[in-house]
């Protein structure tokens, strides 16, 4: 499995974890994680742009 699948995989699972307690991933949220797992950006950056109302991915 490449690491294109695993991150798929990983995000559909991590969507159904979510809906569970009715938390709601976002296409936003997908493009986040998918630049903090390919470390273009740091989480430390993520959450800085996030409480900066600056989350446009």
């Amino acid at each position: 499995m490449n690491f294109e699948e695993k991150f798929n995989l990983d995000v559909e699972n991590l969507k159904n974890d979510l809906a569970i307690e009715n938390m709601y991933v976002t296409d936003d949220d997908i493009s986040m994680l998918r630049k903090i797992s390919n470390n273009e950006i740091t989480i430390n950056q993520a959450i800085h742009d996030i409480i900066k109302g600056d989350y446009n991915v």
